[in-house]
């Protein structure tokens, strides 16, 4: 485990976090990752955009992975998702999902910010992506870093 999650979570949220994934993974096909990093010099959403292609969540079968990044020291976030689950659930739902974050970490509450997050778009994945007999779980569920 990296320093950088432990700064952000303790060994417990950080279980909480991924056993949120896994949760919301068993319902879905789709993909949910966390990515932590220290600082973010632009636009979270952008650098999110580069996460996503170096973690190869644009590579899943039906474009159906989504990003919680998260730049720690500069209290930047942001979260996004692939082409296939956009297009069911479009821009507000991505604004909801940020607001129900920023709630949580402006009360520096990130486990809940995260944990809830998660939740509300597996409900949305599993609606349009349920998971199968063949599904794999494509990518790792553990918190990554930069």
């Amino acid at each position: 485990m990296s320093s950088l999650v432990e700064d952000f979570l303790t060994l417990d949220q950080e279980a909480q976090v991924i056993n949120a994934i896994r949760k919301a993974e068993l319902k879905t096909s789709g993909e949910i990752r966390v990515h932590l990093e220290s600082h973010c010099d632009g636009d979270a959403c952008q650098r999110a955009q580069e996460i996503f292609h170096l973690l190869k969540m644009d590579n899943t079968k039906e474009e159906n992975g989504i990003l919680f990044y998260v730049a720690v020291h500069d209290h930047k976030f942001a979260v996004i998702g692939d082409k296939g689950i956009h297009a069911h659930v479009g821009d507000e739902f991505w604004e909801k999902t940020k607001e129900m974050i920023g709630l949580r970490f402006r009360e520096s509450d990130f486990t809940t910010g995260l944990t809830t997050a998660i939740e509300h778009v597996g409900v949305q994945l599993a609606r349009y992506f349920p998971w199968d007999v063949a599904d794999t779980n494509e990518l790792p569920d553990e918190i990554s870093t930069s």
